[in-house]
């Protein structure tokens, strides 16, 4: 399962989420001008990364069961 492509492709988007969850918290627990300016936009693209991490575990999930 490791040498499959998909797997590589949904594990790469799925720790592109967590870096980009991670940086929404440390601006958060830093404050400052960084959060007031980036907060909303890092969660605009953490959705937007989630979304596509979630539908790239569909997709595995459906092809390896048969679909």
């Amino acid at each position: 399962m490791a040498g499959d492509p998909l797997f590589l492709v949904t594990a790469v988007a799925c720790v592109a989420v967590l870096i980009i969850l991670m940086i929404g918290v440390g601006g958060f627990a830093k404050g400052g001008e960084f959060n007031r300016k980036h907060a909303n936009r890092i969660m605009r693209w953490r959705i937007g990364a989630q979304f596509i991490a979630v539908a790239l575990i569909l997709l595995f999930v459906w092809l390896r069961s048969g679909g």
